[in-house]
């Protein structure tokens, strides 16, 4: 059951940016495709990074009892996914949110 607690965690965290992006028509309810394309590029840049630091040895996966021990290959965990899509999607509403505070005059 403990392998579950980061995925878990990860989830309630989408969820959470979900509902506040809803409630501020932030992101994906401002512009649908603008934030997906957005949150695809970058994502796909973090998994190339990965991808070359797992190739030279820097990055590894921990053997953590609370990751699941499922793995895209070796050393790159399922939940990297979700952690990438939480990280970009974060910043995205963060730059948003200051756009909309902090207009350009």
């Amino acid at each position: 059951m403990e392998q579950y607690f980061y995925i878990t965690a990860l989830l309630i965290s989408i969820f959470g940016l979900f509902v506040i992006d809803r409630k501020y028509k932030l992101c994906f309810w401002e512009n649908k495709q603008r934030a997906t394309l957005t949150i695809l590029i970058s994502i796909l840049v973090f998994i190339l990074w990965d991808l070359i630091g797992i190739s030279l040895g820097i990055f590894f996966s921990g053997n953590s009892k609370y990751m699941m021990p499922y793995f895209i290959i070796e050393e790159l965990p399922v939940e990297e996914l979700f952690f990438l899509f939480l990280l970009t999607y974060s910043t995205l509403t963060i730059y948003q949110t200051g756009r909309r505070l902090w207009p350009r005059t």
